[in-house]
């Protein structure tokens, strides 16, 4: 093979290999995308799910996105508003999320005490028994938090007996 059409032959493997991929797979950022959230907002919007409806409600419907939001805490601790209110124990902020469509998890439900779901998560994948959720909080401190008597009993006697396990 000529060396020119070598030269063509790689420039054009090349492109085709790293450019065309990103395009189709999305990766490369479009003009018209919007800005992500600014970072400090997605953080009071989390701090406030821990303790203070009226504000989430104000922010929320200032800026219905937040609702997905997560903020990094670092050392890949991340949360949403609905595990600030989880963990806290806060079915009021808890229930409000979740009727704006905010992604409940297995946490969220155990301290809502809903034992006729978590139950047969926990039946199906056992190991999510030991999972943990933001800041290292284990799904008994949910169900204590919670006053999720049923499912403290249940968690209890599968073994699970930490409330938090630090993450950091």
């Amino acid at each position: 093979m000529k060396r020119s059409l070598f030269l063509k032959t790689s420039g054009l493997s090349v492109f085709t290999m790293t450019i065309l991929p990103q395009k189709a797979l999305g990766f490369s950022k479009d003009l018209n995308d919007p800005e992500p959230l600014n970072n400090e907002l997605v953080k009071e919007f989390v701090v406030a799910g821990h303790k203070t409806l009226p504000r989430v409600k104000e922010l929320l419907e200032e800026y219905p996105n937040l609702i997905y939001c997560r903020y990094d805490w670092g050392n890949g601790d991340f949360e949403e508003a609905i595990e600030g209110a989880g963990h806290l124990g806060k079915k009021d902020i808890a229930n409000y999320l979740i009727s704006k469509g905010a992604r409940v998890n297995l946490f969220v439900l155990t301290m809502l005490g809903k034992t006729e779901l978590v139950r047969p998560i926990l039946e199906a994948y056992p190991n999510l028994l030991n999972a943990l959720g933001p800041h290292g909080f284990t799904l008994l401190h949910h169900a204590k938090v919670g006053k999720a008597k049923i499912l403290e009993k249940y968690l209890l006697e599968q073994g699970l007996d930490k409330t938090h396990i630090p993450i950091k």
